[in-house]
């Protein structure tokens, strides 16, 4: 069986690609570089260097016939749609399709797609969970919430099998901090650097922290099952800025210092995502604590520098 992953130079894509070989697969990766990184690449998978809008897709897709494609090349950056919306959904949106094409002319079986918790916007209850109202804030909210109804009109028309992931904030390896980084890698980043922690606002927010390998193992498992759903990818728990700052502060190598600053204007305040449903559906569950993904991450780094 051979599985095509776009972004698999990426932070995400990289740990699916990983998991996917390990589990047995042919592997093929579809990256422009624009963000992934060759050093993400596993020399096991065949690459390439290409944009997910181009018309050598189904070049490629001709060739490689995969049996399935995870979707997860996208422009994430939130800043970034507000500076080029049309960039925004060129990549995200007719990226996604010109993919959906390519798969169901060359007889791909199912297409794993990660979407995105920014599809839900300021959440009118939290443990969100699917049928929560869909809202987005941003050009990157909606750019990953369209493709979901194409998946749903390609399954209808074309009998392509589905599985769509909306993830919580995932954190892990090969997260770049800079960019559109989520916080857990900035503090990382800083924490080894030996620096202060900027925190807008309290500290009391609340997020939902997602460890890597859990959401690539929901990607592996999701290839042969959950069909035609779409599951929040989460920990279904709520941790405090506070509360993963003194996580951390075991590994600062000097007394951790924290400027609190004043809240951004539009940030959320309070966000965690229901799992049940992929519980149920897919049969998956995370398997890290966030103490134990920290451990995992900050070992991971501190080998490195």
């Amino acid at each position: 069986m051979k599985v095509a992953v776009t972004g698999g130079a990426g932070f995400i894509g990289s740990h699916i690609v990983d998991q996917c070989l390990a589990a047995g697969y042919d592997v093929f990766v579809i990256d422009s570089l624009a963000t992934g990184k060759r050093e993400n690449l596993n020399h096991k998978a065949v690459f390439y260097e290409v944009d997910i809008t181009s018309s050598d897709i189904q070049t490629i897709f001709e060739k490689e016939k995969p049996d399935f494609l995870i979707h997860e090349a996208a422009q994430a950056s939130v800043p970034g749609s507000l500076k080029d919306a049309v960039g925004d959904a060129t990549t995200n949106v007719v990226g996604t399709v010109n993919l959906l094409e390519a798969s169901r002319l060359t007889g791909v079986r199912k297409v794993v797609y990660a979407s995105s918790a920014a599809v839900y916007g300021n959440p009118e209850y939290t443990g969100i969970d699917e049928l929560h109202h869909k809202q987005p804030l941003s050009p990157y909210g909606v750019s990953k919430y369209v493709p979901e109804f194409y998946l749903y009109v390609y399954q209808h028309l074309y009998g392509l099998k589905y599985t769509a992931f909306r993830y919580a904030n995932v954190y892990g390896e090969r997260q770049d901090p800079n960019g559109e980084g989520g916080v857990v890698s900035i503090f990382v980043d800083r924490v080894n650097a030996g620096q202060e922690l900027s925190v807008f606002g309290d500290g009391e927010q609340t997020r939902d922290f997602i460890y890597v390998e859990d959401v690539a193992r929901a990607n592996l498992m999701a290839l042969t099952a959950g069909d035609n759903q779409i599951f929040n990818i989460s920990t279904n728990r709520k941790t405090s800025v506070n509360e993963l700052i003194e996580l951390l502060r075991p590994y600062a190598k000097q007394p951790l210092t924290v400027h609190y600053e004043k809240p951004r204007e539009g940030d959320i305040l309070h966000s965690y995502l229901d799992n049940t449903k992929a519980k149920k559906g897919l049969g998956w569950e995370p398997h890290y604590s966030l103490a134990q993904g920290l451990e995992k991450t900050m070992g991971y780094y501190q080998k490195k520098s």
